[in-house]
């Protein structure tokens, strides 16, 4: 016959195992960023690990490129055009735990589910809330990770991947200061010319992510013209509408850590969250300290927040 101890770890390890996956939709769908991410594959697992992430950039063009007439001599010298950007690995941990004496009060099947069942669900819920804020952050809290307040920064520049964009401008964002964000004429203006700075070629933002008011103002302007409705995003739970070819998804967490209103203009081709595949809000063994009555089972998490190409990242910023 099961020890109590022995009946909790084998229920808290079955729920777990049945909710695994959802947890990490949970934490997915909890924030329109992430879900538009992994609906579009920028949700990538394939890292097998590594002290680093590591990402291979081109920074420069083939200086070789001549044109030539006959004998001409050519161009064969070396063109220095790659460079690696280079992230951390930032790591989570949850615990669903359970002391002797809550086992003793829930005896019996029904009651003992029931905690399990309360407890992962406060875990999932923790989780997305947290992922919510990390995913907007600037990355300055201990072990946090880079979100796109440190990707893409109001200023352009800073260090990020290991790179100074004060010293290579091939790794700078674009950046624009809204003259008055509560006007839609005025925000569109804006929104014109922040658009044109990330294009080049086939390569333009294909998702705005706009914190608040500038949504308000945005839909306010647009309100009797149905056409700018984007179906399809509608269709994952938020609240979106049309800007030229990109979708446009309000998103209150943009406002993470400063009052300035923010809208993002995202080329998610170059920017993806990297998730190491044996932690991917996965079930981790029990564990029994030795000096409580308690059992505890980990959930954990590591990976980041990563971009390929800042200069096709833009932000919309209200400094005022």
């Amino acid at each position: 016959m099961p020890t109590p101890s022995d009946t909790f770890t084998e229920m808290v390890s079955t729920t777990l195992r049945h909710h695994e996956r959802s947890v990490a939709d949970n934490v997915t769908n909890h924030n329109a960023l992430l879900r538009y991410m992994k609906e579009h594959n920028n949700i990538k697992t394939d890292a097998g690990g590594g002290y680093e992430i590591a990402i291979p950039l081109s920074y420069a063009e083939n200086e070789t490129y001549q044109r030539f007439h006959g004998g001409e001599i050519l161009d064969i010298s070396d063109s220095d055009v790659l460079t690696t950007a280079k992230f951390d690995w930032r790591q989570v941990a949850l615990h669903v735990t359970t002391t002797g004496r809550d086992l003793k009060l829930n005896r019996g099947k029904a009651q003992l589910i029931n905690l399990v069942k309360a407890r992962v669900q406060v875990a999932m819920d923790t989780a997305a809330n947290n992922m919510s804020v990390d995913i907007y952050s600037d990355g300055a809290l201990s072990n946090q990770i880079g979100g796109l307040q440190h990707i893409i920064q109001s200023g352009g520049q800073g260090t990020v991947g290991s790179i100074n964009s004060a010293t290579w401008t091939f790794w700078r964002n674009q950046v624009r200061e809204m003259s008055d964000p509560t006007a839609f004429a005025s925000l569109k203006a804006d929104m014109n010319l922040m658009w044109l700075s990330c294009v080049r070629g086939m390569d333009k933002p294909d998702l705005i992510v706009f914190s608040h008011d500038l949504y308000s103002v945005y839909e306010g302007g647009l309100q009797d013209l149905q056409r700018y409705a984007d179906s399809k995003a509608a269709g994952l739970g938020f609240e979106s509408l049309k800007y030229k070819s990109a979708s446009l998804i309000f998103d209150d967490n943009t406002n993470f850590g400063t009052t300035a209103e923010r809208g993002y203009f995202l080329n998610t081709k170059y920017l993806y969250m990297q998730q190491h595949p044996e932690a991917q809000w996965d079930e981790d063994e029990k564990k029994i300290p030795i000096n409580q009555d308690k059992i505890v089972l980990p959930i954990y998490w590591m990976g980041e927040m990563c971009c390929s190409n800042r200069k096709r990242q833009g932000v919309m910023v209200d400094l005022a």
